[in-house]
């Protein structure tokens, strides 16, 4: 059975690495026939990130009960990896005896991380659960500000003095104790008599050189210090940027203080896709996991915000109900328009986004890039409009109203390129969050465009 847990679905490229139905299901049923012996087997192959998987996939009474049955077998890495949503509620489940042991397994970075969203109650619990050093390392941690590179780093270093030999820095490591060494690291820091970092070495070099080679001969070219006080997802860019596998993090003082690594900026830079898309589609942060009555929290003023927006576009329409009422056919076309230009929109807006939140786009391309996506919806217009033009002379039998619908398409299409990439660089200048705000913008600009053009080109050509 142990076989069929650790068995991942790849039938096709959508099912790779999902945990099996079936493994699923014996899980369950162990944890229904309260054998406790039976769930640790079964559950022993799994890593903790599939573990963390299953218990966002449970309902909250299946979660509760295998966890309980489940007992001191429960990884710190399991809590590091839940969903926020959820890892408040796993903790109240757990014992102090296993909450203790998991917490005490984990590296100062992902503690930082599991305490800081969780209510001061549940922090004490998590802190008393420390030694004395690791919980002045994460108070420390804590002290710094949300979404810092300080609240990011790990405590746990492994550096040595820049004059030091391969052989002194092998035999350091070998005589430290296990503890005292972070669970996975890549490089050893060099540091200069006052703990400023000078470089790195690869751990790869450190085992391939002769032990009387000097370490500062063989440290990497690539070289960044990241500030303690430096936002997360601008640490995130430069680990991209620069390609890097850790970094180290200095105070104001620019004192070694900590270490980045990889998979932690990594888990920023998915973060920060993940809340870029939620954000352009109004959903906010919520998960999976939310109540019914949190996520109607979350999307209920994006809601409105579209409502007034949508109010506007009607105010456009009521201006022409005249025309509407005589000719029924610009009741039929009038979507059309907008709805083109709403999609023309949102594709610029993706992009502009994105490119912002890469630093892409910046002053000094981001008139090019405007060009050009005025010009693409230029192109794009002009290829639509031949469509509807013939379609308005076909369907309607009216070469005017063609005439009316191409003309509204193509203003609509540049208008919506214009906008969906004017609107972010704007609301970026103005320190607000252009994936938060764009959209509605976008949306009212678009519409009330494209209503607009095709019902005022209607009024002055058909009536």
């Amino acid at each position: 059975m142990s076989e069929q847990i650790a068995q991942l679905e790849v039938e096709g490229e959508d099912d790779a690495y999902v945990l099996d139905p079936k493994a699923i299901a014996a899980i369950l049923y162990a944890v229904d026939i309260d054998d406790s012996a039976k769930l640790t087997d079964l559950m022993e192959p799994l890593h903790a990130a599939d573990i963390a998987d299953l218990l966002e996939q449970i309902n909250a009474f299946d979660r509760s009960r295998l966890i309980r049955l489940y007992g001191r077998e429960f990884d710190g890495e399991i809590l590091s990896e839940l969903d926020e949503s959820i890892r408040e509620e796993v903790i109240g489940v757990l014992t102090p005896q296993v909450l203790t042991q998991a917490v005490r397994d984990m590296d100062s970075d992902d503690v930082v991380d599991l305490v800081e969203d969780l209510e001061d109650k549940q922090q004490e619990a998590i802190l008393d659960a420390l030694g004395d050093s690791d919980r002045a390392a994460v108070q420390q941690a804590l002290g710094y500000p949300e979404y810092s590179a300080g609240r990011l780093m790990q405590r746990e270093v492994v550096m040595a003095p820049e004059h030091w030999t391969v052989g002194e820095a092998i035999d350091h490591l070998r005589n430290t104790p296990e503890d005292a060494l972070p669970a996975q690291f890549y490089h050893m820091v060099l540091v200069d008599p006052r703990l400023h970092p000078v470089g790195n070495v690869t751990l790869g070099k450190l085992m391939r050189s002769k032990r009387a080679t000097r370490l500062a001969d063989i440290k990497e070219e690539t070289f960044q210090v990241i500030p303690a006080m430096q936002e997360e997802s601008d640490v995130a860019y430069a680990f991209n940027q620069y390609h890097l596998i850790s970094a180290p993090v200095v105070d104001d003082q620019e004192r070694l203080i900590g270490v980045i690594t990889i998979d932690d900026a990594m888990a920023v830079l998915d973060e920060e896709h993940e809340e870029d898309i939620l954000r352009l589609a109004g959903v906010g942060e919520g998960s999976l996991s939310d109540r019914v009555i949190e996520t109607t929290k979350q999307r209920l003023p994006w809601l409105a915000v579209n409502l007034v927006t949508a109010i506007a576009a009607s105010l456009v329409i009521a201006q022409f109900e005249a025309a509407i009422t005589q000719i029924v056919a610009l009741a039929v076309l009038m979507p059309i328009v907008a709805s083109m230009g709403g999609n023309a929109g949102t594709q610029s807006l993706t992009v502009a986004v994105r490119a912002i939140a890469t630093k892409d786009l910046t002053g000094a391309n981001v008139w090019r890039v405007i060009r050009r996506e005025v010009l693409v919806g230029l192109i794009n217009g002009l290829i639509f409009a031949a469509i509807m033009g013939g379609v308005g002379v076909v369907w309607f039998g009216s070469p005017a109203l063609g005439y009316v619908i191409a003309m509204a398409m193509v203003i609509n299409m540049v208008i919506a390129g214009l906008a969906g990439t004017v609107i972010p660089v704007v609301l970026d200048r103005m320190g607000v969050d252009p994936a938060l705000a764009s959209g509605a913008f976008v949306t009212t600009v678009t519409d009330v465009v494209g209503f607009f053009a095709f019902l005022g080109l209607a009024a002055a050509v058909l009536l």
